[in-house]
């Protein structure tokens, strides 16, 4: 096996793991991932985009490459007592898979917020699981502390030659794989160690091709790092993106990103949410956040600089999404591809105000609406709306409402609307009589809901309303109408005649203990 000598200073550090990464030892338990064409994302952002399938991989994740070369290389005598690590999950399976190809125990310290995915699997490749502290870096420490006492050989996820080396492997596999040379290789960066090992053979072999890092606008350690020319560590990282939530990279990947970096990229939730959308729709595979950190950032490189018929490969580095996180995604996909805005807009409390507001709204499509009556001669409604560009047509909305007397206020980037408020909307209205709850469903379709508010006609004032496009078939809709005794005859004759399947849901417990 060649080890990196870093002794020689003489030539780029990066020069000294070219030899190692060509005698990397992955393919025991790694395989070497195809390069697929994203044809759907290269035709909208007018560059060709090509995506390294690491997902693929056994255990959903290129870090198999580099845990394997280092637990190859080492001798039976350090190998006695087995391995340890900490990881957040992916590194964790790569360990317990190739020290299960070895016949080694392996002991896997993961921080207990660990999504249930990636501790399964570890369990179920024969390492044993230690749920311990809130983050990566408690994790680690306390692995460290079971090293000493037990004498395992410590396994860490990027700081180490061996580690970097057998990411590097990647590189070794794209250019064989890539048509022509890339613009520009774009890799996800926790501690930095793909980033470190597939830019170090990338930069030696193919100089023009521009490295690009990216990070979590919440667990930027290396983009910190780079910044201030010294390694950097985060009071705290987020969490969403968990593969990397890495509070300080290490020295080594610190000194080789110097070396070799080109630029690092600073992506948002919503924008990982929408790169997950893009990966599904070109490949029907569904990337984990940190997966997706390469496609988003080669998608924010792209609008800074305006780039066209270039040639641009990204990493999905890795695919152990827990199934309950989809929703979360779903809701913000949208917003990170600028395609809707979520709005606070004033609407009189009058009858008829929804409609003429869908009015106002015209051939857009309405995502989102939530209403709940409440004193006084104005309403709040939370709203969302599909637009083209939401960058551009928000602000045009906005204006076409304000003309015609509607207060609006952009809440897109509005972080607590977004994850709480929209939930939120409604309550218990003390004055509120003869309320009646009703569930409808109607066919989903572009004016659906207009076609449903012309409908239902203003002869009784809505007091409350929820409607959400999940994407179906029907769209579904609870309302509440406030309908006299001495009206409700006619209001179950006008029912019957909406063409619309309803539901009465005025003595639902939840409605009763809620909102009534």
């Amino acid at each position: 096996m060649a080890a990196v000598n870093t002794e020689n200073q003489k030539r780029p550090l990066s020069a000294a793991f070219v030899d190692a990464i060509l005698h990397a030892d992955v393919y025991a338990t790694a395989i070497e991932t195809p390069l697929d064409a994203a044809p759907r994302l290269s035709a909208r952002l007018g560059n060709d985009i090509w995506i390294k399938r690491e997902d693929l991989q056994s255990v959903f994740s290129f870090k198999i490459r580099g845990a394997q070369n280092k637990i190859a290389q080492l001798s039976d005598a350090v190998l006695a007592n087995g391995v340890i690590t900490s990881s957040a999950g992916n590194h964790a399976q790569g360990v317990a898979l190739a020290a299960k190809h070895r016949g080694i125990r392996a002991v896997i310290v993961m921080p207990v917020n660990t999504p249930t995915i990636k501790v399964e699997s570890v369990r179920a490749l024969g390492g044993e699981v230690v749920l311990h502290g809130a983050n990566y870096d408690e994790a680690y420490a306390h692995a460290q502390a079971i090293a000493k006492s037990e004498q395992f050989e410590f396994v860490h996820p990027f700081a180490d030659p061996a580690v970097i080396a057998g990411q590097g492997t990647i590189a070794l596999e794209l250019a064989r794989q890539w048509r022509e040379i890339p613009n520009a290789v774009f890799l996800p960066v926790g501690g930095g160690g793909l980033l470190a090992g597939v830019g170090a053979y990338l930069k030696q072999c193919y100089p023009t091709i521009k490295i690009i890092g990216v990070e979590p606008v919440e667990a930027a350690a290396m983009h910190d790092s780079l910044a201030a020319n010294e390694l950097v560590t985060l009071e705290r990282v987020g969490s969403f993106a968990d593969g990397v939530a890495v509070r300080r990279v290490s020295e080594q990947t610190f000194a080789l990103a110097r070396e070799i970096v080109d630029e690092i990229i600073l992506v948002d939730t919503d924008e990982i949410c929408a790169a997950i959308k893009d990966i599904f729709e070109d490949s029907r595979v569904i990337a984990e956040p940190s997966g997706a950190l390469a496609v988003a950032g080669l998608k924010r490189y792209v609008e800074k600089y305006q780039c066209q018929a270039q040639h641009f490969i990204a990493l999905n580095s890795g695919a152990n999404m827990n199934f309950d996180r989809l929703r979360h995604v779903s809701e913000r996909a949208e917003i990170g591809e600028h395609r809707e805005a979520l709005l606070a807009v004033e609407i009189p409390e009058t009858r008829g105000a929804f409609l003429r507001f869908c009015e106002l709204i015209g051939n857009r499509n309405i995502t989102e609406f939530n209403y709940r009556m409440r004193p006084g001669k104005t309403a709040q409604i939370f709203v969302g709306v599909s637009l083209g560009d939401a960058r551009t047509d928000t602000p045009a909305l906005i204006a076409t409402l304000a003309a015609q007397g509607y207060r609006a206020i952009d809440l897109s980037d509005n972080e607590v609307a977004k994850i709480h408020i929209r939930h939120m909307v409604g309550g218990y209205v003390a004055s509120l009589e003869d309320e009646l709850i009703y569930r409808f469903e109607f066919p989903e379709r572009p004016g659906a809901l207009h076609d449903f508010l012309t409908a239902i006609g203003d002869n009784w004032n809505i007091s409350l309303f929820h409607y959400r496009n999940h994407g179906s078939d029907y769209g579904r809709v609870l309302a509440g109408i406030q309908v006299p005794s001495s009206d409700f005859s006619i209001f179950a004759e006008h029912l019957e005649t909406l063409g619309y399947e309803f539901f009465d849901e005025t003595e639902n417990p939840a409605y009763r203990l809620f909102l009534a």
